[in-house]
């Protein structure tokens, strides 16, 4: 590996560890770097008119200059708004419209407005569905902040008084946006969760994205309930980690019920599991291998899971109120079967690629850029998968001994990922990496070579080229 230089103000031990372990030496923003995981900020700074700063052929940054067209709440919703008319106004069928004028192809987003601006289009709405309940955030803001549930429209005038901000878009700095909640969540244990999803991108034209298999659910402290008197009770109704862990119930056991009609145990797991039809309270981290085997060797059998999550006082440094992907997959394929499982999983890819796709027009793709997304997507009980926000800088800092090894790689990999097989950061290069390097990536789509394959086709040849889902 090419001994580079590095530069970065992102003071996480995960980032730092990974680029001083490749031997790079480490630079002042000033002095010649190869290599800069900067903050948003800095890169928006570097990138700016006044800055004046170019960038060489051999030098890399982990942002793209306007990444807060997909990041910021109301640009996202803005731009999968317009993607959509455009595509029906194409006729394109991915634009196609129900009975009840919903997209067919691309309803991934609940129903959202701008306050101050489409107040009266949220009126209107209000009226249509007097009973529903509208969650109201901050468009650039992160972490739960300013955060809150409504299901009336006094409660809106009331915060509009109450911190000053008159519906009036001349006088109005900060946009609101206003979703319809999801009120019918998956839950597990009771408790409402949401999937953290990570989404590497190392060009917006063509595009081309990744997705990192080591993904993870979040779940709230608080059993799940949409009582009024629980509207004001974050504890209940946002995942975020910043918030959650300094709630109360984070030191959660696991228990797992299984009844399953087995004539013959497989395996002493399977006796201790299964043959005894008992409860047994135990780490899911510590059951995932003997979970795993029973699900590949009885597919057909009839297996049935519940899940409890019992609260206790105090944040758990052990599971931190995550799960992994993996565990949810298993859980799902338990209990709801495998076919379905895996048409969620399908959804949640679609809603990767169409997201970014509709971002992709208003993006500056410099060649010099890459950038990891965390996805949040919130599952609900029909397992929809709804895309509730994008981050640019998802958090690194670990909470749990397993997060920080999640974590780690996907520093790691990412590298892998961006990197020339050299090792030198190159403009040049066709950001094609060798498969061997993905890891623990897996290519969701590549715009450059899906035409290759397409104009393979199109000439009746066989073509070797990497295929994507």
């Amino acid at each position: 590996m090419a001994r580079l230089a590095y530069c970065t103000d992102v003071d996480r031990s995960v980032v730092l560890s990974s680029l001083e372990r490749r031997g790079w030496t480490a630079v002042g923003p000033e002095d010649d770097w190869n290599f800069y995981w900067a903050s948003t900020n800095t890169t928006r700074s570097l990138f700016s008119v006044d800055s004046g700063y170019r960038m060489g052929d051999h030098q890399m940054i982990n942002h793209f200059p306007t990444h807060y067209e997909i990041t910021r709440k109301d640009l996202m919703v803005k731009n999968v708004k317009r993607y959509r008319k455009e595509l029906e106004r194409d006729g394109n069928p991915l634009g196609e419209r129900n009975e009840q004028g919903r997209y067919v192809h691309l309803d991934f987003i609940p129903v959202t407005f701008m306050l101050p601006a489409d107040y009266n289009l949220l009126v209107e709405e209000f009226r249509k569905s007097p009973n529903s309940t509208w969650i109201l955030k901050p468009a650039g803001k992160s972490q739960g902040v300013g955060i809150f549930l409504v299901n009336r429209l006094a409660q809106i005038k009331k915060w509009s008084r109450d911190s000053k901000t008159p519906f009036n878009p001349a006088l109005v700095k900060d946009t609101y946006v206003i979703s319809r909640y999801i009120d019918n969540p998956l839950l597990i244990g009771g408790k409402k969760f949401d999937l953290r999803i990570y989404v590497l991108v190392t060009s917006f034209r063509p595009l081309k994205v990744y997705l990192f298999k080591m993904g993870f659910c979040r779940f709230c402290t608080i059993k799940y309930d949409l009582n009024t008197q629980e509207l004001d009770n974050m504890f209940v109704h946002l995942t975020n980690v910043s918030i959650q862990k300094r709630g109360v119930g984070m030191n959660t056991s696991v228990a797992l019920c299984f009844a399953m009609g087995v004539g013959k145990c497989l395996t002493k797991h399977f006796v201790q599991l299964f043959g005894l039809k008992t409860e047994v309270v135990i780490q899911m981290a510590d059951l995932l291998p003997s979970i795993q085997n029973a699900v590949r060797l009885t597919r057909t059998m009839p297996l049935h899971i519940s899940l409890h999550l019992h609260s206790q006082a105090e944040y758990n440094s052990i599971h931190g109120g995550k799960w992994s992907m993996e565990n949810l997959q298993l859980f799902l394929e338990g209990t709801r079967g495998r076919k379905v499982t895996d048409k969620l999983f399908s959804d949640i890819n679609w809603l990767l690629v169409h997201s970014l796709k509709a971002v992709a027009p208003v993006m500056v793709s410099d060649r010099h850029c890459f950038e990891c997304y965390g996805y949040d997507i919130i599952v609900d009980q029909n397992l929809k998968p709804w895309l509730i926000e994008v981050n640019a800088s998802p958090s690194l800092s670990s909470t749990t001994a397993n997060d920080r090894i999640m974590k780690q790689a996907l520093i790691d990999n990412i590298i892998k990922v961006v990197l020339p097989p050299d090792g030198i950061p190159d403009v040049h290069w066709n950001k094609v990496p060798p498969s061997e390097n993905l890891t623990d990536f897996e290519l969701l789509l590549d715009e450059e070579i899906a035409a290759q394959l397409e104009n393979a086709r199109d000439r009746g040849q066989a073509s070797n080229l990497p295929r994507w889902r």
